[in-house]
């Protein structure tokens, strides 16, 4: 099987995963979902731009990878403290 034929497939693959996503965005309904969907752009940016690197032998865009990463690691802990309501009172 050609390396080319399997790499092209993977990309098709991890972008019908994108509008998967995009649909959930859209569709929802609960913040929770939306989010998690986002966090799902984020896995999928970072696994196509590690292919392309792979594939085009450009190193730089593993770097790119791994800020796109580090962002949505960043975004998923922003999400939770912005909507975490903690159960009585804590105190």
């Amino acid at each position: 099987m050609n390396l080319d034929a399997v790499h092209t497939g993977l990309a098709l693959f991890l972008l019908a995963n994108l509008l998967a996503g995009l649909w959930r965005v859209l569709a929802g309904p609960t913040p929770a979902d939306r989010m998690l969907s986002t966090q799902l752009f984020g896995t999928t940016a970072v696994a196509l731009l590690a292919m392309e690197a792979d594939t085009r032998g450009m190193p730089s865009l593993r770097d790119v990878a791994l800020v796109f990463a580090l962002l949505a690691a960043i975004t998923a802990v922003a999400f939770v403290r912005r909507v975490w309501q903690p159960h009585g009172d804590g105190k």
